[in-house]
C-alpha cells in the first residue's frame, strides 16, 4: 500500500524542501471547526502557515478572525481581506508606526494590538489619536508563561481602565497565552489550565465590578485547545493544527489532527560503514530542540541523527543497512512553525503528484510595508 506522503513524481522536486497535502490541511481544518461549538470562537494563529493560500482555506471554512505575530503575518491578512485580526503583539517605535500604516493600507480589515503597561499604552493611545483613529486593543496578561504580559491584579485592573479611557484606544478585552503548560498528561494539563484561567475570570469579574462591561478573552495555544474551547464565551488561538508537526502529535495525542507538511531530503553520501549523511541542514529545520527531536523520517526509523551543520545531518544506522545515495527520505519536523519559516515556497501534493506552490510570504519582515 502507497503511504499518504509518497510522491510519484518526486523527481519534479530538488531537496530540501517542505510539501503540504491541502486535502490534510483541509481536514484539519474542520477538525478544529468541530471542537468548538461555534466558528466565531476561533481566532487560528497563522505564524504556522504564513502563506495567504492556506490562510483563505480557513477563510473559505468560515473562520473570520485571526491572530499574528508580525506585521509581515497582519499584512498577509490585510491582503486577502481577512476580516478580524489582532497582532498579538505590542506595537511600539518604528513598529508601531509601520502598524499604523497597515491600519490604513487596509481597510476592509479591522486590526487591533496588544499592550501590557501603562507607558506602552500611552504610546500607542497618542500614535493613534494623532493619526485621527481609534484602535482596539487587548491587556495581554502574564498567567505563567513568563514572557510577556501584566500579572492579572491591581496593576492590571488600572491598565484596563486606562486603556477605557484614553484618547485613540478602545479597550477590547483580555489575551493571555499559556505556553507554558504542556503536560502530556491531559488530565493535569485542564487542571494547570484552568489553575491558569481562574486568574482571568477573576480579573474579568473586578473588572465587572467597576463598571468595564464583559472584555472579550482570547486564551490558549495548540495544547490547551481542546480545554478552552469547551468554555463559553472565549475566543481560542491554535495555529499548529493546520499542519500539525511531530511534537504535538506526540504532546498532544488527545487532538486528531493530521501532520499535513512533510520535509522531503535526499541522502547524499555514505561517510562510513554506519554513518549516512543528509541534505537536511539547519537552515532545512528548525533546530532549537535537540538533534534527536527535530525530525521523524517516516520511511527511515533505523536512521539516528547524531549531527547537523548548516548543509547536512549525519544520522547513525546498523551497518549491513541498504540505504543508497540518492534515497529520498519524507520527514516530520518536530516543530513545524519555524520549519515552515526556512522556506520561501512549500510544494502543493496532491493524490501523489506535484500540483503548484504556495509562497510563504509572511516569513519575510517585510511584504509592502
Amino acid at each position: 500500500m502507497t503511504e499518504w506522503y509518497h510522491i510519484n513524481d518526486i523527481g519534479k522536486l530538488d531537496s530540501p524542501t517542505l510539501v503540504v497535502f491541502p486535502e490534510r490541511v483541509r481536514a484539519n481544518i474542520r477538525e478544529a471547526i468541530s471542537m468548538v461549538e461555534n466558528v466565531t470562537q476561533l481566532r487560528p494563529h497563522v505564524k504556522t502557515n504564513k502563506s495567504a493560500q492556506a490562510t483563505q482555506l480557513m477563510l473559505d471554512a468560515g473562520i473570520t478572525k485571526f491572530k499574528c505575530a508580525t506585521i509581515a503575518e497582519a499584512e498577509m491578512l490585510g491582503m486577502i481581506d481577512a476580516p478580524d485580526v489582532v497582532l498579538a503583539y505590542q506595537p511600539l517605535g518604528p513598529k508601531l508606526r509601520r502598524f499604523i500604516e497597515l491600519v490604513k493600507k487596509y481597510p476592509a480589515t479591522k486590526f487591533a494590538c496588544l499592550t501590557d503597561n501603562m507607558y506602552a499604552a500611552q504610546e500607542q493611545g497618542d500614535a493613534f489619536a494623532s493619526n485621527d483613529l481609534e484602535i482596539s486593543v487587548y491587556v495581554d496578561l502574564n498567567v505563567g508563561m513568563n514572557r510577556t504580559g501584566i500579572i492579572p491584579g491591581e496593576k492590571a485592573i488600572e491598565l484596563c481602565k486606562f486603556c477605557s479611557s484614553t484618547r485613540g484606544i478602545r479597550f477590547a478585552g483580555l489575551h493571555a497565552y499559556d505556553g507554558h503548560i504542556r503536560s502530556k498528561d491531559f488530565e493535569m494539563r485542564t487542571i494547570e489550565c484552568d489553575n491558569a484561567f481562574s486568574m482571568i475570570e477573576k480579573l474579568k469579574e473586578q473588572l465587572l465590578k467597576i463598571g468595564i462591561a464583559s472584555p472579550n478573552i482570547i486564551a490558549g495555544g495548540s495544547p490547551t485547545f481542546p480545554i478552552h474551547s469547551k468554555r463559553k464565551n472565549i475566543e481560542c488561538s491554535p495555529g499548529t493544527f493546520i499542519y500539525w508537526d511531530k511534537g504535538y502529535s506526540d504532546l498532544c495525542p488527545e487532538q486528531n489532527f493530521r501532520p499535513a507538511a512533510v520535509l522531503v531530503t535526499r541522502i547524499i553520501s555514505l561517510p562510513s560503514a554506519t554513518r549516512v549523511c543528509t541534505d537536511l541542514g539547519h537552515k532545512s529545520v528548525a533546530a532549537e530542540n535537540e538533534i534527536g527531536r527535530r525530525v521523524f523520517f517516516l520511511n527511515a526509523s533505523d536512521l539516528t541523527p547524531v549531527g547537523q551543520s548548516e548543509e547536512h545531518l549525519v544520522c547513525e544506522v546498523i551497518e549491513g543497512h541498504d540505504h543508497k545515495t540518492g534515497d529520498v527520505l519524507y520527514g516530520l519536523p518536530y516543530h513545524v512553525c519555524p520549519s515552515v519559516a526556512l522556506y520561501e515556497r512549500v510544494y502543493i501534493v496532491e493524490d501523489g503528484e506535484v500540483t503548484g506552490e504556495w509562497k510563504n510570504i509572511a516569513r519575510d519582515r517585510k511584504i509592502n510595508i
